[in-house]
């Protein structure tokens, strides 16, 4: 019985197998979790570093924007009420009959009134204005200020944006304060997306149910259950990945960031970080940029519609996009006024009322990112002396521009017109480019610039990069150093255009000859230049000296080496279309190096100023032989090679200019300005093949037809006191009196001028003036030979 007990007790005894792996277990997991604590504290303390860093410092890289020239109106300025209608619309200007909102105007027969938007500009803010502008016969005859009655002798509105600078990622935003979003939008985005914002940690579970069954009442997604701070963190810190890893993180970083800031603050990052919509390749966040965006207003002018379309847009901005999906959008932003009325943030009428408000979104929202992308190249390189690429796509800068919109939509109009006829009329297999730049004769501030044919085009930029051979561009530069020795050389020189072979050691014998093909005998020094002759004119540079004339060229502005080639002096010298700016516009600009500008100023996020770009000059060049060359390139318009720009301009405008036409009409060159504005035009191919192009027939007919629409000043070159007009003689180069029929005035340097006189009067008598004792300049007895020279 005892053994059988025995092996029955030996039976029944527990095995320890079972406690043993379950002390084991708990002990491994034990130690896993601790070391998991010790992994995981090192981990939120880098998350937490993350947070904090980002959130501290710079939370958003803002790009640069950058703006157009100011627009300016006055009484008596060229303009009609459907111009400045066009302005407006580029502003984003709203049609509005009560005036309610800043940048909104109504139009009614010859007047428009509008209410301005407030402006920071460089120098100080311009207040809202409420003007009445009324128009006749073509120009503003005034400008009221509305609710102070009287006149405003100018009216500076806010420029138009043409464009940004970027960084990688082309993410856009206006920041705004807290308290400056209006309540009802910060309502509406708590009631839809986080009505426990101010009462939870950073998670809210409580939301998450709630969420769960509101959507499974209606069917589809109509909430969310993460909260604003969750939502803050996937798109401030993490991307949009959907593993357990970035999920956790997402966790993790809500309550680091609720934990260290305070509701307020982090409700005004997300005001500024939430992605609201697609403007091309430009990413719109925040609901600063939104309302501005979507309706043309500051947040503090939003209504309660607004505010829910808004909103609506958070759930998804593609689908609910107002402009391509109206219904929806609409649908989904009466969701959102009725959980307003719901949570008592505003009455059941209230929602009725806003629900009946159409959507009230622009026609069209599109802002360019670059809309002149040759200018916006020309303005980044400029700015690139004196900032870095990261400032200027992260620092939030204003760049206040010289550009003016209306006169570089004249220009691109001119160059496709223009083109598309030259095509036909050279037929070439290869389609013309071209490159102008426009300036305001007195500053060189740059107003219109093209870059090549296509406006859009974001690529080579002929206007600075493209090298090419000026031509007779350079002719005025051998007859300014001619006379700026005035001993040897006055308008009336005689030259000799007569035909000569060059010759020197290891090369070419050099022959050079006029366009026309013939000679021309003895001329005037002005008829050489005016008539664009190459013998006169190399005879004139080889006399003066070819290096001598390009050390004329580098006082006129011009860097650029240059060979010292007697052919040289008809411009086979190569220089870009921006050099061949600085160079005229030296000389519209009465001797003064007055370098060809973009920038008027730059501003800080924050609107100081940080940088005045001033009108710099330096006189350079005797400014007595810039006005008789001056003089030399009216006649060129006048009676010259580029007579054509009349069928332009009226004939009062006394236009200087000069045509250029290399060899083989590769290039075609025009340079000429009136007594407002400087342009240069290019048209050539850029495989360099022949154009088939004089200067008149191509670059004069973008220059003629730009001016046409911007120029509204004629030239007038007031004399230096040391030079005087005289009456010569054109049949013999003698001084004569106004009364002899072939009396003609010329500019002299004074003690210049010839000392003999003509016996011609107006009856063809004894002359009027007794000859000078011994004097005679340049035609002293016998004259004949100066036959017809003038």
């Amino acid at each position: 019985m005892q053994k059988k007990r025995r092996r029955i007790s030996t039976k029944a005894k527990p095995q320890p197998a079972p406690r043993t792996f379950f002390r084991k277990l708990k002990k491994w997991l034990f130690i896993i979790s601790i070391m998991l604590i010790i992994a995981l504290v090192p981990y939120v303390y880098y998350l937490d570093y993350t947070v904090r860093q980002q959130f501290e410092g710079k939370r958003w890289a803002l790009p640069a924007r950058v703006y157009a020239a100011p627009i300016e109106l006055y009484a008596g300025l060229a303009m009609d009420d459907a111009r400045l209608a066009k302005i407006l619309q580029e502003l984003k200007y709203r049609p509005d009959p009560d005036l309610s909102t800043q940048g909104s105007y109504v139009r009614l027969g010859g007047e428009i009134t509008l209410n301005t938007r407030q402006f920071k500009f460089w120098d100080k803010p311009e207040p809202t204005h409420r003007v009445r502008i009324v128009f006749s016969g073509g120009t503003i005859e005034t400008i009221e200020e509305v609710n102070e009655g009287k006149e405003l002798s100018l009216l500076r509105m806010e420029p138009i944006q043409i464009g940004s600078f970027y960084p990688a990622l082309k993410e856009d935003r206006v920041l705004i304060k807290l308290d400056q979003a209006p309540k009802p939008l910060v309502n509406a985005l708590l009631a839809v997306e986080d009505r426990d914002f101010y009462d939870h940690f950073g998670i809210s579970p409580k939301g998450i149910l709630r969420a769960m069954w509101a959507n499974l009442r209606a069917g589809g997604l109509v909430q969310g259950g993460s909260t604003l701070t969750q939502q803050l963190v996937k798109n401030f810190y993490l991307n949009s990945e959907r593993t357990l890893i970035r999920k956790l993180n997402e966790v993790i970083m809500s309550l680091i960031l609720e934990a260290r800031y305070s509701k307020d603050a982090i409700l005004e990052a997300y005001l500024n970080e939430i992605y609201l919509g697609q403007d091309g390749a430009r990413a719109i966040h925040g609901f600063g940029l939104a309302s501005q965006f979507y309706f043309s207003r500051s947040p503090d002018e939003l209504e309660l519609h607004h505010c829910a379309l808004l909103v609506a847009l958070v759930r998804g901005p593609s689908f609910y996009d107002p402009v391509k999906t109206p219904e929806k959008a609409r649908k989904r932003r009466d969701m959102v006024l009725d959980e307003m009325a719901d949570l008592g943030y505003i009455t059941k009428a209230q929602a009725d009322q806003a629900k009946l408000k159409p959507l009230d979104v622009l026609k069209d929202t599109h802002q360019a990112i670059s809309r002149y992308p040759a200018f916006l190249d020309l303005v980044r390189r400029q700015l690139q002396q004196e900032y870095r690429n990261e400032d200027l796509t992260s620092e939030g800068l204003g760049i206040f521009t010289t550009l003016d919109v209306e006169a570089q939509d004249n220009l691109e109009a001119a160059i496709e017109t223009t083109l598309k006829k030259l095509d036909k009329q050279t037929k070439t297999d290869v389609p013309l480019e071209t490159a102008a730049i426009f300036t305001r004769r007195t500053t060189g501030e740059i107003v219109a610039f093209a870059g090549a044919r296509d406006p859009t085009v974001a690529g080579f930029n002929r206007a600075l990069d493209s090298v090419r051979q000026i031509g007779s561009l350079y002719k005025p530069v051998v007859y300014l150093t001619a006379l700026a020795d005035p001993q040897k050389y006055t308008v009336i020189t005689p030259l000799q255009d007569t035909s000569f072979r060059l010759s020197s050691p290891g090369s070419e014998t050099w022959v050079p000859k006029n366009y026309d093909g013939h000679e021309h005998g003895t001329i005037a020094l002005h008829k050489a230049l005016a008539n664009s002759y190459n013998l006169a004119t190399v005879r004139l540079g080889m006399g003066v000296g070819v290096a001598h004339t390009v050390k004329t060229l580098h006082k006129l502005g011009v860097e650029r080496s240059m060979p010292v080639f007697p052919s040289t002096l008809l411009g086979v010298g190569e220089l870009s279309p921006m050099e061949v700016t600085q160079m005229y516009q030296t000389l519209a600009s009465d001797g003064f190096v007055t370098p060809p500008h973009a920038i008027q100023s730059v501003v800080a996020l924050d609107g100081k100023p940080l940088q005045r770009y001033g009108l710099k000059v330096k006189q350079t060049i005797d400014p007595t032989a810039v006005f008789l060359v001056d003089t030399i390139l009216q006649e060129v318009a006048r009676e010259g090679t580029a007579k054509p720009v009349y069928a332009y301009l009226p004939r009062d405008f006394n236009v200087a200019g000069k045509t250029g036409t290399t060899n083989d009409m590769r290039d075609s060159w025009f340079a000429g300005f009136t007594g407002d504005y400087l342009g240069v035009v290019w048209i050539g191919r850029d495989d360099n093949q022949p154009a088939k192009l004089t200067g008149a027939q191509g670059a004069l007919q973008v220059w003629g037809a730009t001016m046409r629409k911007v120029s509204r000043e004629p030239l007038t070159l007031d004399p230096p006191d040391d030079v005087s007009m005289v009456w010569i003689d054109r049949n013999n180069g003698l001084r004569a009196s106004e009364a002899c029929p072939s009396a003609a005035r010329y500019p002299f340097t004074e003690g210049s001028a010839p000392k003999g006189f003509s016996a011609c009067t107006q009856g063809g008598g004894s002359p009027s003036d007794k000859p000078s004792e011994g004097g005679g300049g340049e035609g002293e007895k016998d004259e004949s030979w100066l036959k017809g020279l003038f």
